[in-house]
């Protein structure tokens, strides 16, 4: 799973984590998606001008910037916790993932 999505250190399963240590990481990862859309998305809208967001043109490179700076406030906000959306796909999901602990007991850990 963690080489679905660029993420942010503190974001990445590993083979020793239980299901849903995963599961927690991977809503996290799902909130920060869903972040940099909207983001995106905001930037694209026009208030009058011809380039939208503002209208500064800054050509690729303040494109890029800006689209580094919207995947870096995704992932920070997300690890915070911030906007609570991954915490609720935790909860929803968490019915249909074993608990932490079974698994353990399981592979001998």
């Amino acid at each position: 799973m963690s080489g679905i999505l660029p993420a942010a250190s503190g974001m990445t399963t590993s083979a020793q984590q239980t299901d849903r240590e995963k599961l927690h990481v991977v809503a996290k990862q799902f909130e920060a998606v869903f972040l940099r859309e909207m983001l995106g998305a905001a930037r694209k809208t026009s208030f009058g001008g011809d380039g939208g967001a503002g209208d500064i043109s800054g050509g690729q490179a303040m494109d890029t910037f800006r689209q580094l700076q919207d995947e870096h406030f995704a992932d920070a906000t997300a690890n915070s916790g911030a906007i609570g959306l991954a915490k609720l796909l935790e909860v929803q999901m968490s019915r249909f993932v074993a608990d932490g602990s079974t698994d353990r007991k399981a592979s001998g850990k």
